[in-house]
């Protein structure tokens, strides 16, 4: 049955039937369930898209107040009704399940209880969202179109509401972001958009949607210069969230540490990180310093028209280590695309990995995004931007988003017998934690060894040595300086000065990643979920014994969804199962 069916079985049995005696606890815990995954992503119904599921198609919902209002209720109705839903007499799969939607829904209200809706402008700057409609071919070009089209409509009344919703005074880290993703946004509906949408053979299709995208596109740059003019001159720097917030957000995740104590193991894995790094800059020259070493390997990249070329070069031969190392099983062959960041995404962030949802049936193609330079920046700041890219930081980069990282993950989701809400609901810590980690696990095994079409050499294998713990070293950075910005005072000008002196990073990178930390304070989870993830393969090894591969480890992690890893080290572990 598909999914649709499933769906919309379920929400006609929640509405309709009433508990008896004689109705089992499961089939009322998944009624309850699917009425809520319902509900929940009619609110998002761009997400519901992405996931796969197609009803939702040309969607998109109100977020003015009375839509808030509606939604935090909603939020606390089904709070409470899965926490009252005692885990007793549930299968375990449904007792996972149970406390998979509590995070999600503890996930939701953290961001109301930080004033998200009413203090980001980010979140109203690049919606409504309609990359997903023009990059994935789940139906005919022109219907997608139409679709389009659908969702641009409400770009005037969304963006309004957001105007009307955000407060006086806002950060101005989050301001400044925010008028770039409209730009952004505005930018690629004038150009990107519209050349793939007059790629349609339904001449009335590229018509409508070349009006209405105009009329979007305006009203984002109206949003830009409103938030220039009206909000920016009296934007100030308390983006912090606080402490209170911040443990609320290790909850989440099940993190019973204090960002205290978080923050000294950090530091303690920074000092035990630059260790490594030094060890690895005098294989490659000993009579230097190391962060002169590093400098040399960041200066070795390439141009700004070849990136996006360089980048696919190695992707394959990655994949092909991962497969003969038998690190990981790699579940599909369709292969991850090489593509430049969309514009309105480019804001915030070097890569990022687009994936096919977990109920798509057709459009099975993923994107492997890579932020280019743009075309006004100087010739010094596109240099600085491209030592991020360095020939073996690259490769490094490769691994994390495509193999065997996100990319990998996201397959191994999609074919797992994880229920749906496993499937839908994810964890930061998990997800990031894993691709940071895949880094690691390829050093570990010897990358590039032969590999990458040269001879095994010390040297060359030191530079990527030194490439995935300056990537490391930036995760530590990232830990520490969400824990200082958010609960200690630190400012986004001694981010950024952290960032250049402890990562090596020039200082328009180290900006960025500042700034991200401002509005993003989970960036934390890519360190931690690393660490989680080694501390649980050192104790499934003690467990396992002479049985234990990193293939059985890295397929049994993987199987599992990706719930917060203290659920996994439960699933995984005999001992923490007692």
């Amino acid at each position: 049955m598909k999914i649709l069916n499933l769906l919309t079985a379920a929400l006609l049995i929640a509405g309709c039937a009433t508990p008896s005696d004689s109705r089992s606890r499961d089939a009322e815990f998944e009624a309850l369930t699917w009425e809520f995954l319902g509900t929940h992503f009619a609110q998002r119904p761009i997400q519901g898209v992405s996931l796969g599921w197609h009803q939702y198609d040309g969607k998109f919902p109100r977020w003015n107040a009375a839509a808030l209002t509606a939604e935090e209720s909603h939020l606390r109705r089904y709070e409470a009704a899965f926490t009252d839903f005692a885990s007793t007499g549930l299968s375990s799969a449904n007792q996972l399940d149970r406390e998979t939607l509590l995070a999600a829904i503890a996930s939701e209200r953290w961001h109301f209880d930080i004033g998200y809706y009413l203090k980001n402008p980010m979140f109203y700057a690049g919606s409504p969202d309609i990359l997903i409609y023009l990059t994935r071919d789940f139906a005919p070009l022109h219907e997608r179109v139409r679709h389009a089209t659908a969702v641009l409509r409400h770009a005037p009344e969304f963006l309004n509401d957001g105007r009307a919703n955000l407060e006086p005074v806002l950060a101005r880290p989050l301001v400044e972001t925010a008028i770039l993703i409209a730009e952004g946004s505005a930018a690629f509906l004038e150009k990107e958009a519209l050349a793939e949408v007059r790629k349609a053979t339904d001449a009335a299709a590229v018509r409508e949607f070349e009006e209405v995208s105009a009329l979007a596109a305006a009203e984002m740059k109206r949003s830009a210069e409103w938030l220039r003019t009206e909000r920016l001159p009296q934007a100030n720097n308390r983006f912090a969230i606080g402490d209170r917030a911040y443990r609320k957000m290790l909850a989440v995740e099940q993190v019973t540490q204090s960002p205290e104590a978080i923050l000294r193991q950090g530091m303690e894995a920074l000092t035990s990180e630059q260790a490594r790094f030094t060890a690895a800059a005098r294989i490659i020259d000993p009579h230097r310093s190391p962060a002169a070493v590093y400098r040399d390997i960041q200066r070795d990249h390439p141009t700004e028209q070849s990136l996006i070329p360089d980048t696919r070069k190695n992707l394959e031969a990655i994949r092909q280590f991962v497969v003969d190392q038998k690190l990981v099983t790699i579940p599909s062959a369709v292969r991850a695309r090489v593509e430049e960041t969309p514009p309105p995404q480019r804001a915030t962030g070097f890569a990022s990995m687009s994936t096919p949802g977990p109920f798509e049936t057709k459009a099975t193609e993923a994107y492997y995004y890579v932020t280019p330079t743009e075309p006004d920046w100087s010739p010094e700041r596109k240099e600085e931007w491209l030592t991020a890219f360095n020939y073996y930081t690259t490769d490094i980069v490769s691994i994390h988003e495509a193999y065997p990282g996100h990319y990998v993950q996201y397959l191994a989701l999609n074919a797992s017998g994880a229920s749906a809400v496993a499937k839908v609901f994810t964890s930061y810590a998990f997800a990031e934690g894993w691709a940071h980690y895949t880094e690691q696990l390829l050093i570990e095994a010897g990358f590039p060894g032969a590999g990458l079409g040269g001879a095994s050499d010390p040297a060359r294998n030191a530079r990527y040595q030194l490439a995935q713990s300056g990537e490391a070293l930036l995760r530590y950075c990232r830990l520490i300086c969400s824990v200082r910005l958010h609960t200690q005072g630190m400012t986004v000008e001694e981010a950024t000065r952290f960032f250049m002196e402890h990562c090596h990073y020039a200082e328009e990178p180290s900006r960025q990643e500042a700034m991200r930390g401002t509005y993003d304070p989970g960036y934390l989870f890519y360190a931690l979920g690393k660490l989680q993830i080694l501390n649980l393969r050192d104790d499934w090894q003690k467990q396992e014994g002479t049985a234990f591969s990193l293939q059985r480890f890295h397929d049994e992690l993987l199987s599992h969804g990706a719930p917060p890893i203290p659920v996994v080290r439960r699933l995984m572990l005999k001992e923490a199962a007692h």
